[in-house]
Order: structure tokens, then sequence, then C-alpha cells
């Protein structure tokens, strides 16, 4: 364990003990923490604002959901260490991140392995969405729900037209091989850097662009330094809610089905409310002087082919093939 991690390991103990006068009184109910790195702006951290009221409410008040945001309890990949170690009940994680501790999870950074919105919504929503929640439960990550996190592409300080115009970036990723392995692919190079860090690296120039979707583009205020956001949507990677299962095995049957309802109800509340967001977050950006670029998509497709044809014969393969059979 890191000095960073023992920190926020003390941190999150502290928030366990009795709440001060400042704090409201939840000592007879049973609390969950769940921390995750979005600005409390952002969709997903509204839909589980959603989640967290409903929990109450079908509770009584007996069961609380405690949400912290902006990396208050550590980045994306601490979080999760924290949900094996025993002192963090939730999180909620891009699926990148997860790729290192539930190696299935590599399907959903295949670039352009989902057609559509609606494909990524019936892939997530069939066996195959249920199969990949599932995966991480003999390494203590029981996957609750997705939450859309749009199509993501890439933002910079000049445009990009197609693979060539990323030769000798520096392009931020997420803690991600199968990222890395997409960047590299299309001729870049990919620097992996915490969500938190993104803004300062932008500005220092440590990275010369980054990718993401629409909403994380404009809350972060990355277009204050990006300029330019080429619409190429490589990748939908889901955000994925997490709970130990250790936590999970000790709530009441009562508990875990009113958790996993007002789970189901919050996707729900996601889906309309991601839509939305999206289009107002692109009328921000290009009110800031944001010029919005539309690429032909066939060269970027092109361009990872090979990456592709890596995953033949292989465990994430099958999954490539599952996940394009779906109609």
């Amino acid at each position: 364990m890191t000095g960073r991690s023992l920190l926020l390991m003390l941190f999150i103990l502290a928030l366990a003990l009795p709440p001060g006068c400042k704090r409201q009184d939840t000592s007879a109910a049973r609390v969950l923490k769940l921390g995750h790195g979005l600005d409390t702006a952002h969709p997903v951290h509204k839909a589980m604002e959603f989640m967290a009221q409903k929990v109450k409410e079908k509770s009584d008040g007996r069961l609380i959901v405690e949400i912290f945001p902006g990396e208050q309890l550590g980045s994306e990949k601490e979080c999760i260490e924290a949900l094996q170690l025993g002192y963090l009940a939730m999180t909620k994680t891009s699926s990148a991140p997860m790729e290192s501790f539930v190696p299935k999870i590599k399907v959903f950074g295949i670039p352009y392995v989902f057609r559509d919105g609606d494909h990524f919504w019936k892939v997530c929503k069939g066996p195959i969405g249920a199969e990949l929640l599932e995966a991480g439960a003999a390494v203590g990550l029981k996957g609750l729900c997705y939450y859309d996190a749009g199509a993501r592409s890439f933002y910079a300080k000049k445009p990009i037209n197609s693979p060539a115009d990323l030769d000798k970036m520096k392009i931020r990723v997420q803690k991600s091989p199968v990222s890395m392995q997409m960047i590299e692919a299309m001729g870049g190079s990919p620097t992996p850097i915490d969500w938190g860090e993104l803004y300062t690296a932008l500005d220092q120039g440590v990275v010369d662009g980054a990718e993401n979707n629409p909403p994380s583009f404009e809350t972060s205020r990355h277009y204050e330094i990006c300029k330019y956001y080429s619409l190429d949507e490589h990748t939908r990677l889901p955000d994925i809610l997490v709970i130990s299962t250790d936590v999970w095995n000790s709530l009441t049957p009562e508990f875990q089905q009113i958790l996993k309802e007002a789970v189901a109800e919050s996707v729900e509340y996601d889906i309309k409310i991601w839509a939305e967001a999206e289009k107002k977050s692109m009328q921000v950006v290009e009110a800031a002087g944001v010029t919005v670029v539309r690429p032909d998509k066939q060269h970027f497709r092109d361009a990872v082919k090979p990456m592709w044809a890596e995953y033949e014969n292989t465990e994430i393969g099958e999954l490539i093939n599952r996940v394009q059979e779906v109609q």
C-alpha cells in the first residue's frame, strides 16, 4: 500500500466514526459510503444522487448512501482497491480502470465494438452485460449497474481529422492497457494521467490532448485549454457502479432488494438526463469558442483493425464476436 493509499484509508475510516454536529445523525442507519471522481454537475453524479435518495425513501432512512465526489476518497483505481480492502463500500468507476481487476471488462475498451448508443444499451441490459457485472465477484467487486458515459472523442489544441494528426501527440488516457493500445494503433503517444490531474497536465503541456464524452469535456473545463473537439466517437466506455462483495453479502435481503430497485431506477434516470446533458455541453463548449470537428470515422476504424485482429481466438475475441451478434 502506498503512502497516499494509507492516508486515504485513514481518512475513510475516520468518516465512519460517529458524526459530529455538522453532519446528519445517521447512527441508527446502515451507511454505505460511495466515492467517485466526477464533478457534482456531471449527469452521472446526479444519477447517483437520485439513487441515494431512492434508497433512503425505500428504506425509511434505515439505509443511507453517502456520496463523496471529486476524488475526495481517491482516484478510481484507489477507490476500487479500497472496496477490496474493505474500507469503502461503493464506487463509481469507468470501465477502463476495472480492466486491471476484471480482465473481461476490456471488451468495452475495444474501439468501435458498439455500432451506436442503441447497440450499447442492448448489450449492457442483456446477458453479456449481466455476465460482466458479476465477473469481478471473485476479486471482491460486484457490479450493480452501468451508467451512460456516451461516446468518447478526442480534444486537443489542434484539430484531429484523421489518425495521421495524432502523430507525435501525447494523448491522456485512463490507466487502461486497451486505451493505451488504441492510441498507439492510431499513431499517438498514450500518457496515463488521473482525471483530477488532467486540467493542469493540459495547461502545462504535459499532454497535448485527451479523449472523453461531451459532459466530461465541459464540466472539467478542459475546453478552456483545448479548443478543438473531434467527434470520432471511438469508444463507449460505460461508468460502472460497484459494491464490495463483502459489503453486499453483509446486507439483509431486504436492503439488497432496496438497493437493486433504486439502482435500476437511477439507470433509467441517467439515460434520460444524459441526452439532455450532451446537448447542453456541446452548446456550452461551442459558445466558449471550441471548434467541433466531424471527421470521417472510417479512417479511425481502419487504423484499429490490427488491434481487433490481436484478440482473435482469445476470451476477449469471443466477447467481441458475441457483442457484434447482438441486434
